[in-house]
């Protein structure tokens, strides 16, 4: 049987849930709020063709830049990444494979960049991330920053490398920015040599990320319950964020934006965890990695994998639990795996996703992630 024609697998069942607030639709900029799995295939290539993210009109918007699972690339699809665009300023979740070009592509300007945040250090969330600074230092005006980018990442996880090559202490955010631009190196300063570069580093301000002390997580104790924590906050938006469970990683987080115009969450790779559940509780949209375990096995992947993968993920059909529990307005699945529509056709997630909002008592949106889907999120 092909993957296509597989029935989601059985989710727990949750009894039918009110929401106790407005739910909150995001809708297309090219359609009015309605439910994505209900969408046909020409319906989301229209809106994949609406007006460009950073003229959409909306104070709050969310843009798909990539959506596929997993660090193996895809001929189809774009790495993991998206982009909150609030009151002009750009936030960028995730930096996979693919997510300057498909920033340009989204029609958000280089300048609007104002902070871009790592969840974890997997490559298949961080490949394009050094991409920003090295390609914006030999540019100008409209195509480079014109004042620096705050990043948010992951701190030291308090391990030693295991790669031959670079001994020691398995390096957080900030300096994996500078072992990036030491590597790096020599193309600034062919360009500044002949004035028309910049260091990549100065157009950065790079902060480590750690939980607070008091929850004793550790590289053996990776994510225990805890409560949101504030990473940053100015006059536009606050981000918090709690630990999340994926396997040997440390830290790994997910991130909740809060703005006057509405709230948005980024699971990033995680299992199903009451810390995900109490850091989206009521937000406007909950953006969730989802994979699809029938089709994973159908691939031929070896079996040691395939438990690694049902370990570290979530499973489809517990989105609509998830989104249930924290009473969000709408779901948004990404982070698709596996994400080859030749595998997985796209009328088979919507399937999955609309039998997982049933079966969990999800009364909200479910919407499948498209790369440079666009969605206006209003409050």
């Amino acid at each position: 049987m092909s993957p296509g024609n597989r029935d989601a697998a059985e989710a727990g069942q949750l009894p039918p849930q009110t929401s106790t607030r407005r739910t909150v639709l995001a809708g297309l900029a090219a359609t009015a709020a309605v439910s994505a799995a209900q969408w046909s295939g020409a319906q989301i290539a229209a809106a994949q063709q609406a007006r460009p993210a950073s003229r959409s009109g909306a104070p709050l918007s969310l843009t798909l830049l990539g959506t596929n699972g997993g660090p193996p690339p895809l001929a189809t699809g774009y790495g993991i990444s998206s982009a909150l665009v609030v009151e002009g300023r750009t936030y960028v979740v995730d930096c996979g494979r693919g997510a300057v070009s498909q920033c340009m592509r989204a029609g958000l300007s280089m300048p609007s960049l104002t902070g871009i945040f790592l969840p974890h250090l997997h490559a298949d969330h961080l490949v394009d991330y050094f991409a920003f600074p090295l390609l914006a230092a030999g540019a100008s005006g409209t195509a480079g920053f014109t004042t620096p980018v705050d990043v948010y990442g992951p701190g030291p996880a308090g391990i030693d490398s295991t790669v031959a090559v670079a001994p020691g202490a398995v390096p957080g955010t900030t300096e994996m920015t500078e072992l990036a631009a030491r590597a790096y190196a020599a193309s600034p300063t062919f360009f500044m040599s002949e004035h028309t570069g910049t260091d990549p580093l100065t157009l950065l301000r790079v902060h480590d990320v750690l939980p607070p002390s008091d929850t004793g997580a550790s590289a053996t104790h990776t994510a225990p319950d805890m409560a949101p924590f504030t990473v940053m906050e100015d006059d536009t938006v606050k981000v918090t964020a709690v630990l999340v469970p994926h396997g040997a990683v440390y830290p790994a987080y997910a991130y909740r934006f809060d703005t006057d115009h509405g709230s948005v969450v980024f699971s990033a790779d995680t299992p199903p965890t009451p810390n995900l559940v109490g850091l989206a509780r009521h937000a406007d949209v909950l953006v969730h990695e989802a994979m699809y375990p029938a089709a994973l096995v159908d691939l031929g992947l070896p079996q040691a994998l395939v438990d690694h993968i049902l370990a570290t993920h979530t499973n489809v059909a517990d989105l609509g639990r998830i989104a249930a529990q924290a009473d969000v307005g709408t779901l948004v699945a990404t982070h698709l795996s596996p994400g080859d529509p030749g595998v997985i056709p796209d009328a088979t997630w919507h399937r999955l996703l609309k039998d997982s909002a049933r079966r969990g008592g999800f009364a909200g949106s479910m919407v499948l992630g498209k790369d440079l889907l666009h969605l206006p999120v209003r409050a």
